[in-house]
């Protein structure tokens, strides 16, 4: 990962369908560039509510050759059924993957053998760059299911197995994937920190006020794993689209656009 730091772009919409719009003209300008300049495109996606509305503007935008273009995701979590609506691959195939016509999808098949799922994903994503990712930060200031306990800026691994820390699976009940705390599980599949920061670029879409204390530590605090968002200060093309209230905590001098 590199050591230096740099300022994403901090992009602020009046609400989140303004900032799905907003991020999806952005994402898809840079797929389009990408498909310009090369033959195929790779893109990781996040599962959350709060792409719901950025995935949605992304699939009613022209001029992308949605064949050309193979898309993954960045977690999954350990012991749901193949077919359990809270899987992320599910939500993501229900929410975007079915209402395009995209070349291929790599789902995160967690099967038996988590470990070898882990491996097996890994040796999918090494077969090229990745060009985009499309991610979130959590309230524990996580990205992807790199929590706080777990994160490793220094990673040698691309996907590996975590546990999930409370603070992350009380999210999942709060934003209505699971009915109670029991329910979430409490292992998961992830991309790793480096993994996701060697992409060519990184479009990071947040919204809420629950997330503003995240998002005001990601952009201001000191960089390293007690707050994994804060990774991405160290790319050198990142953009974040907060709606007010996940931008609601920052100085003004923070937010370079609008």
């Amino acid at each position: 990962m590199p050591s230096s730091t740099s300022a994403p772009h901090v992009l602020v919409q009046p609400d989140a369908a303004a900032l799905g719009a907003a991020a999806a003209n952005a994402v898809a300008a840079a797929l389009r560039e990408a498909l310009d300049r090369q033959p195929t495109v790779r893109v990781a996606f996040a599962a959350a509510p709060s792409q719901q509305p950025t995935l949605a503007a992304l699939a009613a935008q022209p001029g992308i050759d949605w064949r050309r273009i193979t898309a993954f995701h960045l977690d999954e979590y350990l012991g749901l059924g193949p077919l359990a609506p809270e899987r992320f691959g599910v939500w993501l195939s229900r929410t975007f993957f079915d209402r395009v016509p995209l070349g291929a999808v790599h789902l995160i098949e967690t099967g038996p053998d988590p470990e070898r799922c882990a491996r097996s994903y890994a040796e999918l994503l090494a077969q090229a760059p990745l060009d985009v990712v499309c991610l979130g930060i959590g309230v524990n200031g996580h990205l992807a299911f790199n929590d706080p306990p777990v994160a490793d800026f220094h990673d040698p691994a691309d996907v590996k197995t975590v546990e999930l820390d409370e603070v992350c699976r009380r999210q999942q009940v709060d934003d209505g994937s699971f009915a109670t705390l029991a329910d979430v599980p409490r292992r998961a599949v992830t991309l790793t920190v480096p993994r996701l920061l060697a992409a060519e670029r990184l479009f990071c879409m947040v919204t809420g006020a629950h997330k503003r204390d995240a998002v005001r530590r990601a952009l201001l605090d000191p960089v390293g794993e007690p707050c994994p968002a804060t990774a991405l200060r160290t790319h050198p093309d990142c953009t974040v689209f907060l709606d007010r209230a996940a931008a609601s905590a920052l100085p003004p001098e923070v937010v370079r656009g609008g």
